[in-house]
């Protein structure tokens, strides 16, 4: 017998948890066929020796929703090892779409994910009104990774529902029309359903993502075709204070686990430096919600951001940012240099909900200036600046971006940044490991390559976890999380999605 891969002499780490074991990976029709001393031949065989043989990587949030319509490798998730992942997370997505919508549902991406709109406009192809002709598209044009689509809630609404999506709820007889588009979706092998409460969550011209305006009927009709369909998972962003769950906030958790009697996965637990026991009291705090299948999703990466006033993304749960969205350059420094509007930002940064005003301007620092005459700050604080010009932070924030016509990029350790908390999230059986959002935010962060740092990080570099611990946590768990019954795993008849790397030298810097 001739085997079309024939992976050789490498240490295999399963997926499961098991130990590692020196073994041969044989491949056949796309699934594994034999794993141990595998003596027939094949049309390709990979020297494995030295190198460690893992089920491909799973990554469960991900916005590649228009990237895929031009990158079929899907960058940079492939780079790092992931094989499998999930898009059309937080509500927000492509599909379904009618025509005259197609600007709403671009510019709903632009806000949420911070995808460029010249991108969107050059590269989206539009070759599909209907949720499963748009995954019919993306197979038709060819795809490098298995590719798992969630149902996002705003296009649906907007497909239904129009520009009133972002008013109003929807009445009985359009939560009919949209539970039935969701119904179609899932049976065309959608994973399930995904949305968003967060308020930074905002949409076409800075209104509400329509998705957060559904009334607790609309969310019980929508959850109700999962459990009618005994299938699929919700995602939700719940997002208004980073880590902590409100009492509102559990009472929709518990709404969504019981209506759809389907897993629930959360966002998101960051370590914070204001309240750094918070990620754990939220872990009791839900236990039971924990028990009936909810989870929260963590990263194993310090949450390092990247800042600019013309996507003001990470002010957007701020309402007094409302008029910086979607506006010309010259419309958003007439606003930055507003009194008024430095004012309202100055009061409530008093609430902090990210930012603290204690806190941010000595930890936002200037990381890269188009201006010839700003070269010198880069690398500098706000605080610092604003101390050499003896001026206010605030004020010194908003001149350092108009002296550069909105081009400065700022960038700061948001979230994680005490490093020494990560590992117990990171090994706690309770939580999930995601949070790329490959695909999202470009201008903001890329920690698409959380895989790879997982492992030269906290197993290799710091012991933190086992090797084994470490891949079971990125591949089976992830994949039964989603169903995903034949990936995740190496074993005979599995499908042959396979990681091999050099474990003397994987890894991700903080920064990639």
């Amino acid at each position: 017998m001739s085997y079309d891969v024939l992976i050789k002499n490498g240490t295999v780490v399963d997926g499961t948890g098991a130990p590692r074991q020196r073994a041969d990976v044989a491949i056949a029709g796309g699934k594994i066929a034999a794993i141990g001393k595998v003596t027939e031949g094949a049309k390709r065989v990979i020297d494995a020796s030295d190198l460690i043989v893992t089920p491909g990587f799973v990554d469960p949030h991900t916005h590649y929703d228009a990237q895929i319509c031009w990158d079929p490798m899907f960058t940079s998730s492939s780079w790092h090892g992931v094989t499998s992942l999930v898009m059309g997370n937080c509500g927000v997505g492509l599909a379904p779409c009618k025509p005259e919508a197609r600007e709403i549902a671009a510019w709903d991406l632009v806000n949420v994910e911070a995808i460029p709109f010249d991108v969107l406009a050059k590269g989206v192809t539009w070759d599909w009104t209907t949720f499963p002709e748009y995954m019919n598209a993306a197979q038709k044009r060819g795809v490098g990774l298995n590719v798992g689509f969630m149902a996002p809630l705003t296009p649906f609404r907007h497909f239904v529902m129009g520009e009133e999506s972002m008013d109003r709820a929807a009445t009985p007889e359009e939560t009919a029309k949209i539970k039935a588009l969701i119904r179609e979706a899932m049976q065309a092998g959608a994973m399930g359903l995904s949305t968003t409460n967060g308020p930074q969550h905002i949409g076409y011209q800075g209104r509400p993502l329509a998705c957060r305006l559904s009334s607790r009927e609309e969310l019980t009709a929508y959850c109700n075709v999962l459990k009618e369909l005994d299938r699929g998972v919700i995602e939700l962003a719940l997002n208004d204070s980073p880590s902590m769950v409100s009492e509102s906030d559990y009472d929709l958790l518990n709404h969504l686990l019981t209506e759809s009697n389907r897993p629930v996965t959360w966002l998101a637990l960051l370590n914070r430096d204001d309240k750094p026991e918070l990620c754990l009291e939220t872990l009791h705090q839900t236990e039971s919600l924990l028990k009936r299948g909810a989870i929260p999703q963590v990263t194993c990466r310090p949450l390092i951001i990247q800042i600019n006033l013309r996507n003001p993304f990470i002010f957007a749960n701020m309402p007094s940012w409302k008029p910086a969205f979607n506006q010309t350059v010259e419309t958003q420094i007439n606003l930055y240099r507003d009194a008024a509007f430095r004012t309202a930002f100055r009061k409530a940064l008093q609430e902090p909900r990210i930012f603290s005003d204690k806190t941010l301007w000595s930890r936002l620092n200037v990381k890269e200036v188009n201006n010839p005459a700003m070269k010198s700050l880069e690398g500098k604080s706000v605080a610092q600046i604003a101390q050499d010009r003896r001026a206010d932070s605030l004020d010194t924030f908003f001149e350092l971006a108009i002296e550069d016509n909105l081009d400065i990029q700022f960038t700061m350790e948001l979230f994680n940044a005490d490093e020494s908390r990560i590992p117990e999230l990171i090994t706690d059986s309770r939580t999930m490991i995601g949070l790329s959002d490959g695909g999202a935010h470009v201008d903001m962060l890329c920690d698409a390559g959380y895989c790879t740092y997982l492992i030269g990080t906290w197993v290799r570099d710091r012991s933190a976890m086992t090797l084994e611990h470490a891949v079971r946590r990125i591949t089976s768990e992830p994949a039964s999380f989603f169903g995903l019954k034949d990936r995740g795993r190496l074993a005979v008849g599995m499908a042959a999605d396979v990681t091999i790397f050099d474990y003397n030298t994987i890894g991700s810097g903080k920064r990639a």
